[in-house]
């Protein structure tokens, strides 16, 4: 029986559940993005999240702290440097988990689990792109109607030029 038992024990010992953790979480650190199933995505954002929101302070204890987790220089140092910048800000929820079937060979659930921060298609909707050109591009009176206006005169007077040219 498992009464009160919370850890999902994905069917490994203690030992090799830290050992899988660490490489997915060194793993989704280097390359903001990666293809698990659904209950080693669910554990992993248990795991990583509370590195991510300890990168956000960048002392020394928290470097050795977060090194203590992933066992890997290259990871922390990316971590630190890139990922922890993008997710300043943010409060929590640093990662999204997107079911994306079943695997062919043992109909396994499978998801991609990926930072959030680090998408490109979401983020560009919600930070920048159109959004901030539909700002840039607000009128205060009539003062932008007038100075449009000589410029359509302008570019109809060089396209008359052009076809008497011809």
């Amino acid at each position: 029986m498992r009464h009160g038992d919370k850890v999902n024990n994905l069917g490994r010992k203690s030992s090799h559940r830290k050992a899988t953790l660490a490489n997915m979480a060194c793993a989704l650190i280097e390359h903001k993005r990666i293809f698990t199933t659904v209950a080693k995505a669910r554990a992993l954002r248990i795991y990583v999240e509370p590195l991510l929101t300890k990168s956000k302070e960048d002392t020394t204890h928290s470097r050795r702290t977060v090194f203590s987790y992933l066992k890997s220089k290259e990871a922390v140092s990316t971590l630190f440097k890139d990922v922890s910048p993008k997710i300043a800000e943010r409060q929590g929820g640093y990662t999204r988990i997107i079911k994306t079937g079943f695997r062919p060979g043992d109909a396994a659930d499978t998801a991609l689990i990926e930072l959030v921060d680090f998408n490109e298609i979401y983020t560009s909707d919600k930070k920048g792109g159109a959004t901030e050109a539909k700002k840039k591009t607000t009128r205060r009176g009539r003062a932008p109607k007038k100075a449009a206006a000589p410029k359509a005169e302008g570019t109809a007077d060089a396209a008359a030029e052009t076809k008497s040219e011809e």
